[in-house]
């Protein structure tokens, strides 16, 4: 399986996204206390960090509002999944549960400022990629009913495999065909970056919660303007 952003580098040069496999996964209906405690404890260190400063002063979420006004985007009501989180914690004190695997990778995003997503690895077809909106995708909004077709708009970056689009809007909003669950046992997660934020400690801390927490394997790729392609580690 190989794993691309050939299409978009040129466009956004500064673009390096990691992707994290995780295999032999083994996902819990509740967090274990050491990561409940975790995941608190970085929720309480967003709210004190983000308090008083305005969203577009935060380099992290400046970066990916410039990106989406590059590919069209510009109503306020489509946001990167990473800010929606902050405003989230801001709003409510914590992020919203999940399953222990989405709310781990979730507190990775909220931590380091970074859009993460996650697909269950059994549920993707051939070789994945972000790229552009082309003729014939497919969108099914995840947790969304009815579940109808709701196809990106020309132009639009979107994180796809061979068959349907994964997630809209680069990081916007998820595909409900291939969540990750408590029945998943292989996992592929991104850790998306435009320039600001450290990506390197961003994986460290994912690859750690995964292997301490869901007793699984990881091995991670890094994609950038150098290798815009890749094998996946799978």
């Amino acid at each position: 399986m190989h794993v691309s952003i050939e299409t978009l580098i040129d466009r956004f040069p500064d673009l390096r996204i990691a992707v994290v496999v995780a295999g032999d996964l083994s996902i819990l209906e509740t967090a274990s206390p050491a990561l409940a405690d975790e995941i608190a404890a970085i929720e309480a260190k967003a709210t004190a960090r983000f308090a008083d400063v305005g969203m577009g002063d935060i380099p992290g979420v400046a970066d990916w509002r410039r990106a989406y006004r590059a590919f069209g985007i510009k109503k306020t009501s489509y946001r990167c999944s990473v800010e929606r989180l902050i405003r989230k914690t801001l709003r409510d004190g914590a992020l919203a549960r999940i399953n222990p695997f989405v709310d781990a990778y979730n507190a990775v995003s909220l931590k380091h400022v970074f859009p993460l997503g996650a697909d269950d690895l059994d549920n993707i077809a051939g070789d994945i990629c972000f790229r552009q909106s082309q003729e014939g995708d497919t969108f099914y909004a995840l947790g969304q009913a009815p579940a109808e077709n709701d196809p990106p708009k020309p132009g639009e970056v979107v994180y796809a495999d061979d068959e349907k689009v994964l997630c809209r809007r680069w990081n916007w909003y998820q595909d409900a065909r291939s969540p990750v669950t408590t029945s998943t046992t292989r996992a592929v997660v991104t850790i998306q970056s435009l320039g600001s934020g450290d990506l390197a400690a961003a994986v460290d801390d994912l690859e750690r919660l995964i292997r301490d927490h869901f007793a699984a394997q990881t091995g991670t790729t890094i994609l950038s303007i150098d290798e815009p392609m890749a094998t996946l580690p799978i």
